[in-house]
């Protein structure tokens, strides 16, 4: 059996009789680093975060040099950090020698219980030595983008002073160890084979080798972010006999663009497309800032969140407005299913036993026109109520086509094929859109719950085209003049 090895604050450290369901979080409070918290076990709270050393080769630390991304500890299993390195809040600084962020929080009141205060840290640090953060930067004079703490909650101390201590933070200084670190490469994903009373945990080399675990073990849960899974461990105490991580694998993680359509891979973070995508697929770069954290886009992966299948998940509406396939490989080789047959089911899917989600490939030229829209009870770092992707073509102020996808108002996330069949053809007029609305009310078979009933779910629906239109009532005429 493999000797899972993890480097924290600066010191390699060997893991005695490691367990497959131990989160990252529980050993390191074990070790007496009890700086980071459990508040909710499911990732909201922020209070559990540490930073992780990871590859970055497309920003100012060149080729081969590291990014420092914070994650929540608590869902995080152990082993998938086998050979990385972390830093908890204790190894940012000391009470005799304060990092910049945490003297900044400590003279300008931004703590009071002090719960909390720890993950702000380490989320602040992180966004501290983003690769290319320069003042006079949109966000704020500092380049500080506020919307880095959007995973840390505080109860007591009031957002003001903490957002007053990001503002007032410079640059990291000449000598900066964390800043220095950027230059040096990210510690390699290593191989992990655990094996012990309580289950099986493989981080393989090679897809080949992922694809054979999942051949002899066709109920072997597939790991990536893991910001799902980690809320079943520690939630509902769910175990898997055998967990294979497949985040690493080189086969998952590339993006690459064809003529005829942009792939990306099932294994790359969500932080990671957007950075390599860049704003290239606009209705992408509208989506990110809506899914959950940046604390959970740096773990959350696409093949992750169609993995599990939830009539709730972002992803699918936004990625069936964008007509996009799955490629699903197994030991006998790749196909490629379009998302809109992709569910069958109440979490149900068509991905057959050892088989996984490779990549997302979404067809060029892509729509002109488009929009995300998610209704929730807050307007970040929340579950969906209902959640509407829509990209639109227009010629001549007709409709050429239209593709609409839905979360939220059926047992899978749908298109909503009806509404599209009314639009596509018509002018693109408000009475139009008027009548397509009252179809798109009709769509999917929307239930009542704790988050919205089924009558404003269905409200909701007519509402979202009509804001489309109301967003973008001369589509047709720009198009007529760009042409």
């Amino acid at each position: 059996m493999d000797t899972l090895k993890v480097n924290v604050n600066g010191q390699p450290r060997e893991v005695l009789g490691a367990q497959p369901h131990t989160t990252l979080l529980n050993w390191l409070r074990d070790q007496g680093l009890t700086g980071a918290k459990e508040g909710c076990a499911e990732g909201e709270c922020g209070a559990c975060a540490v930073l992780v050393a990871r590859p970055d080769g497309d920003h100012v630390s060149g080729p081969g040099g590291t990014r420092w991304e914070s994650v929540n500890a608590c869902l995080v299993l152990l082993p998938a950090v086998h050979g990385q390195s972390i830093v908890t809040a204790e190894g940012l600084g000391t009470p005799g020698a304060l990092h910049p962020v945490q003297r900044e929080l400590a003279q300008r009141g931004g703590s009071q219980c002090g719960y909390c205060t720890p993950g702000f840290v380490v989320s602040m640090a992180a966004e501290y030595y983003r690769p290319g953060r320069r003042e006079g930067e949109h966000h704020a004079p500092n380049g500080f983008d506020i919307h880095a703490l959007s995973g840390n909650l505080c109860r007591c101390t009031g957002y003001r002073p903490i957002q007053d201590a990001a503002h007032a933070l410079g640059t990291p200084a000449e000598g900066d160890p964390f800043a220095r670190r950027r230059q040096e490469p990210a510690p390699p994903t290593r191989p992990l084979h655990l094996h012990t009373l309580q289950g099986e945990f493989h981080r393989p080399a090679s897809l080949p080798e992922a694809l054979e675990l999942l051949a002899r073990h066709p109920d072997a849960k597939v790991l990536a972010g893991g910001t799902d899974w980690g809320v079943e461990v520690n939630l509902r105490h769910a175990r898997a006999g055998v967990t294979v991580a497949v985040d690493a694998l080189p086969e998952l993680r590339e993006l690459h663009w064809t003529r005829e359509f942009v792939e990306i891979g099932a294994g790359l973070t969500l932080s990671e497309i957007e950075r390599r995508l860049d704003g290239r697929v606009p209705l992408l770069a509208q989506w990110f800032p809506q899914f959950a954290s940046r604390l959970i886009r740096n773990s959350a992966t696409l093949g992750g969140n169609l993995g599990t299948a939830s009539p709730i998940g972002d992803s699918p509406p936004v990625l069936l407005a964008l007509d996009a396939s799955l490629v699903l490989a197994s030991a006998e080789g790749d196909r490629v299913v379009p998302l809109a047959d992709y569910f069958t089911g109440y979490r149900q899917t068509v991905l057959r036993p050892g088989e996984l989600i490779r990549a997302v490939r979404i067809p060029l030229p892509l729509a002109p026109v488009t929009a995300f829209y998610k209704v929730a009870k807050r307007r970040f770092d929340d579950i969906s109520s209902v959640a509407a992707g829509i990209a639109l073509e227009l010629e001549a102020g007709v409709v050429k086509q239209v593709r609409i996808g839905l979360g939220g108002v059926a047992a899978t996330p749908i298109r909503a094929l009806e509404t599209e069949v009314a639009l596509r053809g018509q002018p693109w007029t408000q009475d139009t859109v008027r009548r397509a609305a009252r179809v798109m009310g009709g769509e999917g078979t929307p239930l009542g719950d704790h988050r919205a009933s089924a009558a404003y779910r269905t409200a909701m629906l007519e509402q979202l085209l009509l804001k489309f239109y109301a967003e973008h009532p001369a589509a047709g005429a720009r198009e007529e003049v760009a042409g």
